[in-house]
């Protein structure tokens, strides 16, 4: 791991995020007096869902998995502290320091794995890796680990709308022909937002500049989403009550499933979970559009490099990507396995069989979507 290149990253983050990095933990970070390298801390940046996934199913099936192992949750909700976050993790690292937590689960982590702060990983230390699709893997960065994925869909009632959008353009139309009875979330609140936002400005760049911007930073490239952008705040009038944004991915859903608006981007995880357990009422579908389509992925951990329980933290990740884990994550919240589908049991290969985790368009690089946050509440709520 190069100096250089940590020096690089800490250089990215304001002396202020390094003042306000701890507050933005809880107090259930193990310290580095405990040592024990079977008391372990998950720091996660995310919606509820993944705190319920994690605190509610795969910590209490690890800890039953493996006696002796404690697993706690450090939760920062929409990620709203992930600059002070990085900030600290790399401060951590090169202070040869305890970050506090040994796994993230965070959308910032290919970001932080470009810089070399995550313990690099593959196949002889994580078994399951070898059962991961290789671009998927690749796709982490030196340290990124796939454990589950999902992808952002086109919900909508289908007592009020017969047939849905096939395209972007399409979509775009249907607002305008249908006004307040489509909501989006402020970017910075939610990915189902945020993926609206990003296929919105993606219409306009070459498929050259998007991968720039989905592999790393470029800001000449982002100067083309002016025309996304102008796009974005001609809609205000005919959003949700005329240029409201909820507060993330969960306010979506429920304006979606009392009637209140006829369609909106979600999370198929979300949405999937949500037909089961009846939160989202039958009338309600969803579809994929193209030119371009909504994005997803898969969603990475990593360990962090200065962490002094990475055998744990390994270990921990290694169960994650069994067949086990796996169906958990499925049945759980519907998200996408990782793993060979024909290692997971009939009804997990019966839902999933038409999704193809290695393929689908991905999101902005860390960075890239903080700028894109930033914009958009500059040029598009009240424009």
């Amino acid at each position: 791991m190069k100096t250089s290149r940590l020096l690089a990253s800490l250089a990215v983050v304001t002396a202020a995020g390094l003042a306000l990095a701890g507050c933005a933990q809880s107090s259930s970070a193990a310290s580095s007096s405990d040592g024990a390298d079977k008391k372990l801390t998950v720091f996660l940046s995310a919606d509820t869902n993944i705190q319920d996934l994690w605190q509610k199913t795969l910590i209490p099936a690890f800890e039953k998995a493996n006696p002796g192992y404690t697993v706690s949750v450090d939760f920062d909700l929409h990620g709203l502290h992930d600059q002070q976050t990085v900030a600290k993790l790399t401060a951590a690292t090169l202070q040869k320091k305890d970050p506090g937590y040994d796994l993230v689960d965070a959308g910032f982590v290919a970001q932080v794995a470009a810089s070399g702060l995550l313990t690099e990983v593959s196949s002889a230390n994580i078994p399951g890796l070898a059962d991961v699709p290789k671009d998927l893997v690749a796709a982490g960065g030196n340290g990124g680990i796939p454990y589950r994925g999902s992808s952002v869909v086109l919900a909508y009632d289908t007592k009020t709308v017969t047939t849905p959008p096939k395209t972007l353009d399409d979509l775009l139309a249907w607002i305008r022909a249908n006004p307040g009875k489509f909501a989006y979330n402020s970017p910075d609140t939610g990915g189902s937002g945020a993926a609206f936002v990003s296929t919105v400005l993606d219409q306009n760049l070459s498929d050259a500049d998007r991968t720039k911007l989905v592999t790393g930073t470029d800001p000449s490239v982002e100067s083309g989403w002016d025309k996304g952008f102008a796009t974005l705040a001609s809609l205000n009038p005919y959003v949700y009550q005329k240029g409201v944004y909820p507060n993330g991915n969960n306010q979506v859903l429920d304006l979606l499933s009392s009637g209140q608006i006829s369609m909106a981007p979600v999370w198929s995880d979300q949405f999937i979970t949500g037909h089961k357990n009846g939160q989202i009422p039958a009338n309600i579908a969803y579809t994929q559009i193209s030119d371009p389509s909504l994005t997803g992925g898969a969603s990475y951990l990593g360990i962090p490099a200065a962490s002094p329980r990475t055998t744990g933290a390994e270990k921990l990740v290694s169960w994650l990507l069994t067949p086990a884990a796996q169906g958990l994550v499925s049945d759980s919240i519907s998200g996408y396995p990782v793993i060979a589908l024909d290692k997971l049991p009939s009804a997990s290969q019966d839902l999933f069989k038409d999704a193809d985790i290695a393929h689908l368009r991905p999101s902005y690089f860390a960075t890239v979507s903080a700028d894109m946050n930033k914009a958009w509440a500059q040029k598009v709520p009240g424009k």
